[in-house]
């Protein structure tokens, strides 16, 4: 056999395991029951994935690393996961599973709800408990103002309501 196209000597490039969204070190892994449910339902996912990839595949080293390693994240984060479920929490104040409608400056009135940092998606209008809004509406009840504070400057936020729901 020729070896003329054989890149003899190229080192291999490592695989790159994307990371998972961030969580502050030595920060509660805080999610809802379904945020949970969702965390397990991908680690069984990627499981089948890897399984049938070595049956398949049985010489896809790069994709069974990559495989390995993003379940090695996900199997961390499970770990270090603290369940919160909004429908047993009775408060009045913005937590964690809160929903909250709110107002902004211009009058713009729209919802959001703090989940887990996995949970989190933008256009669900769920928002990481970690995030810059969500820790500017923690402690804050109906009526009060939270200050978003942005590299435009601050954003005034008036609470309209908070509910807990599953």
């Amino acid at each position: 056999m020729s070896r003329a196209f054989v890149k003899e000597g190229a080192p291999e490039v490592p695989v790159v395991v994307p990371p998972r969204a961030p969580l502050p070190a030595g920060v509660p892994n805080y999610v809802t029951p379904t945020g949970l449910a969702a965390l397990r339902a991908e680690k069984a996912a990627l499981e089948r994935a890897r399984a049938d990839l070595d049956a398949e595949h049985p010489d896809a080293s790069r994709e069974r690393e990559m495989l390995t390693g993003k379940l090695k994240g996900l199997i961390e984060r499970i770990a270090r996961s603290q369940v919160v479920d909004p429908a047993e929490v009775d408060r009045e104040d913005v937590r964690f599973g809160a929903t909250v409608t709110l107002r902004d400056a211009d009058g713009t009135e729209r919802s959001v709800r703090i989940v887990g940092v996995d949970e989190a998606d933008a256009e669900a209008s769920t928002v990481a408990f970690t995030s810059p809004i969500a820790r500017a509406l923690t402690g804050k009840r109906v009526g009060d103002t939270a200050l978003l504070r942005t590299p435009a400057g601050d954003r005034p936020l008036v609470v309209l309501a908070v509910r807990y729901v599953p």
